[in-house]
């Protein structure tokens, strides 16, 4: 009996402790620039915090994932932030940007 009981309560803490994790996801993801925040587990290196987005968002650990951070960028407070920050990763993309604007 007294097992028993034990085995519910730790199910309860599990089940608390999951909840809280999720709810706090959620609110982040509500915040502008956030709705991805928590889907990149093996990414260490992310242009958000710079554009005033939570951490855990637009991820450029690759040059493609540079690329549609750029793309992305309008969606966070400060969309220059995250483009300066991704110039800062890969110096080249702005060397594309750059030629492509004065062939126009």
């Amino acid at each position: 009996m007294i097992l028993l009981q034990i085995k519910e309560y730790l199910l309860y803490i599990l089940v608390k402790e999951h909840s809280m994790k999720k709810d706090k996801l959620t609110k982040t993801r509500e915040k502008p620039g956030g709705s991805n925040v928590g889907k990149y587990p093996g990414v260490k290196v992310f242009c958000g915090p710079a554009g005033g987005a939570p951490k855990g968002t637009y991820p450029v650990n690759t040059k493609k994932r540079g690329k549609a951070a750029i793309k992305l960028a309008h969606n966070a407070p400060n969309p220059q932030g995250i483009i300066n920050c991704v110039y800062g990763h890969y110096p080249s993309l702005k060397a594309q940007r750059e030629s492509k604007k004065s062939k126009k």
